[in-house]
């Protein structure tokens, strides 16, 4: 099944927004994504040995037998007109061993006008200020379609990041004698370890994992996970990325890096810090796959956790796709990459009303990451409000979730049709805590969002990759055919109650089944065990 037309020789926007013009002989930057040679090989081989069923189930490629089939397409690269002009031509470079290439080519703006049939203006984000060069439509030359996914920059309008609010409280620190048991109400880790069944002592076999900060974490450890004291973290930059650790920054980030390392704790982690720098497109998603990818198979995480997005309207499909194809390569390999499903509901992060459902990005990529929705931390457990989730506008219903999907749809009929595509990748997968979860900056602070709730449940499944490390068994890999699986299923507990408003409606409603706003619900770490053997 491919995802994408063979061939998209021109790109654009259907809305205008306002922009100012630029000196035709002011220089750009073009980023252009090469062509990959055999992306839908490396979708049968990551499904293969990633689904329990398979006689290939856990027998990961190794980088180099990945990145083989993502490489340039074998035929002689073309050329490019000179940025100056003259006779002479630009030779697109070959493909080096990582999961996306980028071409970077110097050209004045008018000339980049004309090689891509382009209008190239200066465009303002309302919100932030933030001032990017863009361009409402370009044509790729029908010499090159072949060889070109995409460039940038030119109709992708990302916004920044978004960054939710952080609730200050007071938070009595008098550290407990006794275990906490379920069900319990308090934003303590140790409430968390005893709901989710997550146990407390170190990881024994892992040497490499995912999502740290140096510094400031061990005030987090000192009263929440004191047996964790001087366990390692370490820092990771790429795109001019830093380990700043004065206040503001620390505010800045504070409700999805300091989460995401503080609540991934048990097993080594490592922090990878994203500068302003990127490469690739889209805010450094796909730097981080080649950075990940280029690094010794001993040195790199067994599981990635991100709480970042975007709406998936926010992208163009090819860099959607782009960015699903990098993080496809990582579950090849045996990497569990994590998301947030994100905040916005079923509207998404907007500021404007919706008129149809808008799904996040990445959670709607079908063959590379689980996706992980919010549900409230006081049982019995509710879906959160906030909680993202729907189906993709992108990418097809997958496989491995298709009765669920179907089994979903049959249940509410018509309702919401035509605000929804009813035939896309349904998103979350699962879900975890993310309301009232604590976190630490000098002093308590409580915080919601999923983006809780990926670093959480991530953290359980670096923890089964430890024991299975230590029975000899290779790690889990892409997770969401286990999961799927009747086995991995019987691991998750449903949640039968709650919604997710947005676009006047009240969005999608709990079932005792697969729904899109807690996927199969929440996880038990026996559970996960059992499911995995051990």
């Amino acid at each position: 099944m491919r995802w994408f037309p063979t061939k998209v020789s021109q790109l654009s926007r259907s809305d205008s927004p306002k922009s100012t013009n630029i000196s035709p002989n002011d220089e750009i930057t073009l980023r252009i994504a090469l062509a990959q040679s055999d992306i839908i090989g490396l979708q049968e081989k990551t499904y293969v040995v990633s689904h329990p069923a398979a006689a290939l189930y856990g027998q990961h490629l190794t980088t180099e037998e990945a990145c083989s089939r993502i490489r340039q397409t074998p035929r002689p690269p073309p050329s490019l007109p000179s940025p100056t002009g003259s006779p002479r031509t630009v030779v697109l470079p070959r493909a080096s061993r990582l999961s996306m290439t980028f071409c970077k080519l110097p050209f004045p703006w008018g000339k980049a006008n004309t090689l891509l049939a382009a209008d190239f203006r200066t465009f303002t984000h309302v919100a932030s200020g933030t001032r990017s060069v863009r361009t409402l439509s370009y044509a790729v030359p029908a010499a090159l379609q072949a060889h070109i996914r995409f460039v940038h920059p030119t109709v992708a309008f990302i916004p920044p990041l978004h960054v939710p609010g952080v609730a200050a409280v007071k938070v009595n620190h008098t550290r407990r004698s006794e275990a906490v048991e379920a069900p319990c109400i308090d934003p303590r880790v140790s409430c968390l370890q005893a709901v989710f069944g997550i146990p407390s002592a170190k990881a024994n076999n892992s040497a490499y994992n995912v999502l740290g900060v140096a510094g400031y974490i061990n005030n987090f450890l000192r009263n929440e996970r004191p047996n964790l004291v001087g366990s390692t973290f370490s820092l990771q930059t790429i795109d001019g990325g830093t380990n700043d650790q004065n206040i503001l920054c620390a505010l800045i980030f504070l409700t999805r890096s300091d989460l995401d390392t503080q609540y991934t704790i048990g097993v080594p982690v490592s922090f990878i810090s994203v500068g302003d720098d990127s490469q690739d497109g889209i805010s450094g998603f796909i730097d981080i796959v080649n950075s990940i990818l280029a690094m010794p198979a001993e040195q790199r995480p067994t599981v990635l956790t991100t709480s970042y997005g975007f709406n998936e309207q926010d992208l163009p499909a090819s860099l959607a796709i782009a960015v699903c194809d990098a993080y496809m390569s990582l579950g090849a390999v045996g990497i569990s990459a994590i998301f947030a499903s994100g905040d916005g509901g079923v509207g998404g992060v907007q500021s404007t009303t919706c008129t149809t459902f808008v799904p996040s990005a990445p959670s709607g990529c079908p063959l590379c990451h689980t996706s992980v929705g919010g549900i409230t931390n006081v049982p019995p457990h509710t879906a959160a409000l906030f909680s993202s989730g729907g189906f993709s506008n992108y990418f097809p219903t997958s496989s491995y979730q298709a009765a669920d999907v179907a089994a979903y749809l049959a249940s509410i009929g018509t309702l919401y049709d035509g605000l929804y595509n009813r035939s896309g990748r349904g998103f979350p997968d699962v879900s975890a805590a993310s309301h009232n979860i604590l976190i630490w900056w000098r002093k308590g602070a409580l915080v919601d969002g999923t983006s809780c709730a990926s670093p959480i449940f991530a953290s359980m499944i670096a923890l089964v990759n430890d024991r299975l490390i230590g029975a000899g068994k290779p790690v889990l890999g892409f997770l969401n055919p286990f999961l799927y699986s009747p086995a991995g299923r019987a691991a998750f507990t449903d949640v039968i109650s709650g919604h997710n408003p947005g676009c006047n409606t009240d969005g999608f409603s709990a079932l005792a089944v697969w729904y899109p706003l807690t996927g199969l619900g929440t996880p038990n770490f026996d559970g996960l065990l059992k499911a995995v053997g051990l």
